[in-house]
């Protein structure tokens, strides 16, 4: 036998990678499961066959055609609040402006959200933060809820869609979709999102409603939840429950579309670009790429010079709520 003959064949990268398995990321199976690998099979090409990894931890070997099969009926089964939900409201943009010069941190606005979307004390799908520039400048009260990127990150990680932009400008969760896995939680700049560790407050009451993909309640221990606009409210006709809520004026809400926008507290309706290049309207970190439908007007000139007690208050509200 000669030396070239005894000399074992080295394997190629591609076919060493095989042997062993290859591991990544991928998409939904059955509302539980998400790709965890791709399986050599000697009798099957790579791409014909995949593990998958289910909700109970349990790694199966499927045929990849399979999983198509299993997404598209899942799409074809959405319910009609589900489908209504994704849909929007045709033709219209939602925008909300926050005038900071008005915020004395009432907190009826976040009082008003957890009572509509079912949410524990410790939950708040907006916050109201104590901010301060320098510590020569005086404090402000900022209210933050999602800012319903237009280039939402959050949209982008989610491997089951069960987070979506729709036509509208709104960004939503399906909580009948969402497997907790908590990607768009990590995305999300603004931390605008949280997480139902626990059960949800009224679990008994809501247990056997339809789900409501724009109120999104019932609320699922398990899921991720967030501020939605209030979109069941839109599409009412109505503000949303913060806006109306608000004692102070402090925001506005209306269509981009229509250059519109409400203030909650005076009903008075005012042009939306007008109302931020008069006063000097901004969105948080543009350098991001987001391009929030949130906008904020400067504390300037408050009406409500900013005092701790107001805090107290306003924590004491909350409990009584």
């Amino acid at each position: 036998m000669s030396e070239k003959e005894e000399k074992p064949r080295k394997k190629s990268r591609r076919e060493f990678l095989q042997d062993l398995g290859i591991v990544g990321v991928g998409t939904l199976l059955g509302g539980s499961a998400i790709f965890a690998g791709v399986n050599y099979d000697k009798k099957k090409k790579a791409s014909d066959r995949m593990r998958v990894l289910t909700a109970e931890n349990e790694l199966l070997e499927i045929e990849k055609s399979d999983t198509t099969k299993v997404v598209k009926s899942q799409l074809q089964n959405l319910t009609y609040l589900q489908k209504q939900g994704r849909d929007g409201l045709a033709g219209r943009r939602f925008v909300m402006v926050i005038d900071l010069s008005k915020c004395r941190n009432a907190r009826k606005c976040m009082a008003a959200c957890n009572n509509a979307h079912h949410l524990n004390p410790d939950q708040h799908h907006i916050n109201v933060l104590k901010m301060q520039e320098t510590k020569e400048t005086p404090a402000y009260y900022m209210p933050k809820p999602c800012q319903h990127c237009d280039n939402p990150p959050c949209v982008a990680v989610c491997p089951v869609d069960a987070t979506f932009k729709r036509q509208d400008g709104i960004v939503l969760i399906d909580n009948e979709r969402c497997i907790g896995c908590r990607f768009c939680i990590a995305a999300c700049p603004y931390s605008a999102r949280i997480f139902n560790w626990a059960e949800p407050i009224k679990s008994l009451e809501d247990e056997g409603q339809p789900y409501n993909v724009e109120l999104n309640v019932p609320q699922r221990k398990g899921t991720v939840s967030k501020c939605l606009f209030s979109a069941d409210r839109l599409r009412e006709g109505k503000l949303p429950y913060c806006v109306s809520a608000c004692p102070n004026g402090v925001y506005y809400f209306g269509d981009e579309n229509e250059d519109t926008v409400t203030n909650g507290t005076t009903k008075e309706t005012v042009r939306f670009k007008k109302l931020l290049e008069d006063n000097g309207g901004y969105t948080l970190m543009p350098e991001l790429g987001t391009h929030p439908r949130v906008y904020y007007l400067p504390a300037k000139g408050k009406e409500y010079p900013f005092q701790e007690k107001d805090k107290l208050e306003a924590a004491e509200h909350l409990e009584n709520s």
